[in-house]
């Protein structure tokens, strides 16, 4: 790790601390996210466990210097194994007055408080409801407050390379990024070279970008307002080889591992949509694994060309968000009337309508049990985590190929845009999806027909038949099939037998049965999550048993169907706690199919759960059981 790039001698007092949560935050064009995505990366190549929340807005371009156009990025990184990017930063970079205002009150008494002074400006104040400016009152008297004029210096650095003030003053963010860098002795090599490739067509940007980074470096080593560094050592992880990912890029590299696990062309039929859209960028390179990539012209085009890939023996793939699942929900339909193997991504966000793009919302649960006229039941699959996208996917697509049906994955924005370790699978541990396609007739009766209809006696999946193949022609479309053949059937008592052979098909699906983390064994309260809640509850429930009292915690992954042992889990403890990002959604499930009196706790403000606020409900909680 190179990390001599000051000249100063000055010592300074190095602290070892087991954990740090740093959040940048300035103007939605100061490069807040490639900061902190470039800090997560050093962090992940030294070995520590972390965890990310990207924070921007849905705006193309706020107006600067404007609380609207404010971008954050989190990021806790640890010498254990963490759940959340943390509840509260330790260190707030603040590049303007805007990005003050809006994250001051999350910063503890006595946090570090790094401040752009050059953007203190009367005008800036003002944009923002300041009436003095706070770094020259007591009203930030209880942080550690360090002052920086960061734009002024990193002009004068890169004066002499002739670049203009405003090209110069561009480049503040990487001497932020070399600032926090020498803070917490994180290396320079990642950084240095990720900048050589991100401008190789403009070398001279290049340079100068890592000048400005080394300048930040240089000021923390030589400046007397930093009297002290931090360590925080690698996490003892399990062992293997392990990268840092995000959650849309997890489900793109599940998606390509599922193609090769099935030996099945993978074909992605898709619109662009915050916050799914990484999803197709990411499939699209990777052509080499035999994966195609269609950006239709509408949500609908999508996920028809995507059915009609199935159709033709393709791992059909479709990827939206909230509004989109309602445009292809009719589409959705025809899959489970045809009954074909459909992986249907919903990477969820604030809603209804438009909403909030940028922030994220698990609010989908009903529209995904429900949003489609008929009965028309989906297996339904919610990764925890960023990582966990890649194995979510490959489940998804196991249910879907297994059972011949469409299968919606619910991830959200916290997932598909945070970040964490991934550990890497090895190649040979990945499950074997292939699929045996109809080769002959099959027809019961003697007549050497094809029956399309006619179903595998333990999935009560019907065959899959490659359009081409002789004697296998067959009738297809969303008009309701006879049993068996699969001919167009008006017949009353056939319509029922189909809708409760479909109903049982999805009932039937074998999902893992629900673990239950209970230490002590002796709980009574039980906290039911689903999705990305599962860093938060986790990390709730730790601190709960921290201060002596007992809680058990379950996650699901299958929310339709339900894990077989779900009523029993249930029954066993005298209070459900179920949190969401939503009104209740799977509480109302829950309720209604185990008949458990189990209590809802929700929020919808575009933001994740804190892990504090979860500890403070499910205390109350335990008291209350206790007295």
């Amino acid at each position: 790790m190179s990390i001599d790039v000051g000249r100063g001698t000055r010592t300074t007092d190095v602290r070892k601390v087991d954990r740090v949560v740093i959040r940048f935050a300035g103007d939605s064009g100061d490069g807040m996210q490639l900061t902190g995505d470039r800090f997560t990366s050093e962090a992940a190549a030294f070995g520590n466990d972390l965890a990310t929340l990207p924070n921007f807005p849905a705006e193309i371009r706020a107006p600067q210097g404007t609380l609207p156009g404010v971008s954050s990025f989190q990021l806790h990184f640890a010498d254990y194994d963490i759940l959340t990017p943390g509840d509260r930063p330790d260190v707030l970079v603040a590049m303007n007055p805007a990005a003050l205002k809006a994250n001051i009150a999350d910063l503890p008494a006595g946090g570090t408080l790094i401040v752009n002074t050059d953007e203190f400006t009367k005008r800036n104040l003002t944009k923002v409801g300041y009436a003095a400016n706070p770094l020259e009152d007591e009203s930030l008297a209880q942080y550690n407050v360090h002052q920086v004029a960061m734009a002024t210096i990193t002009r004068a650095a890169l004066e002499p390379t002739g670049l203009s003030k405003k090209d110069a003053e561009r480049a503040k963010n990487m001497f932020a990024l070399g600032l926090l860098s020498w803070m917490y002795h994180r290396a320079t090599e990642g950084t240095e070279r990720f900048l050589r490739e991100k401008f190789a067509k403009n070398p001279a940007i290049a340079e100068a970008n890592i000048l400005a980074f080394h300048t930040g470096w240089n000021y923390g080593e030589t400046t007397e307002s930093f009297a002290v560094t931090y360590e925080v050592a690698p996490a003892k992880l399990a062992t293997g080889t392990y990268r840092q990912i995000t959650g849309n890029t997890a489900l793109a590299y599940g998606i390509v591992a599922a193609g090769q696990c099935s030996k099945l062309p993978v074909f992605l039929g898709t619109y662009p949509i915050t916050p799914a859209s990484d999803v197709l960028h990411e499939l699209a390179k990777h052509k080499n694994f035999g994966v195609t990539t269609f950006q239709a012209e509408d949500e609908i085009a999508g996920i028809g060309a995507a059915l009609g890939a199935a159709f033709g023996g393709a791992l059909g793939v479709t990827s939206t968000s909230g509004p989109g699942i309602a445009l292809k929900s009719e589409t959705i339909g025809l899959a489970v009337m045809t009954e074909m193997p459909l992986i249907v991504l919903d990477v969820q966000r604030g809603g209804p309508s438009t909403g909030l793009p940028t922030k994220t919302e698990q609010a989908d649960l009903l529209q995904a049990m429900f949003g489609r006229n008929g009965e028309a039941p989906v297996p339904i699959i919610a990764p925890r985590s960023p990582a966990d996208c890649f194995d979510a996917a490959l489940e998804a697509t196991r249910i879907a190929l297994t059972y011949r049906t469409p299968v919606l994955l619910l991830s959200d924005g916290y997932i598909a845009n945070g970040s964490e370790p991934w550990m890497i699978p090895n190649v040979e541990d990945l499950p074997d999806l292939s699929v045996e396609f109809a080769t002959e007739p099959n027809a019961t009766d003697g007549s050497g027909e094809f029956w399309p209809y006619l179903r595998d006696p333990e999935t009560l999946a019907r065959p899959w038949a490659v359009p081409g193949t002789p004697g296998l022609e067959h009738r297809i479309g969303g008009l309701e099939k006879a049993d068996k053949t699969g001919n167009i059937s008006y017949d009353p008592d056939n319509h029922d037998k189909m809708v409760r052979l479909r109903q049982a098909k999805i009932d039937g699906i074998t999902v893992a049965d629900a673990e239950i983390d209970d230490p002590s064994g002796a709980a009574r309260v039980l906290v039911l999550g689903w999705g990305s809640s599962y860093g938060p509850i986790g990390a709730a429930c730790r601190r709960v048993r921290r201060l002596g009292m007992d809680v058990a915690h379950v996650h699901l992954r299958s929310l339709n169907p339900f894990p077989k042992n779900l009523g029993e889990v249930l029954a066993r403890y005298d209070k459900v706690v179920i949190p969401e990002m939503n009104l209740g959604q799977l509480a109302m499930l829950i309720r209604a199919k185990y008949l458990v009196d189990a209590v809802s706790y929700t929020k919808v403000a575009g933001l994740p759960f804190k892990a504090e606020e979860l500890q403070d409900v499910l205390i109350d909680f335990v008291k209350g059981l206790d007295a």
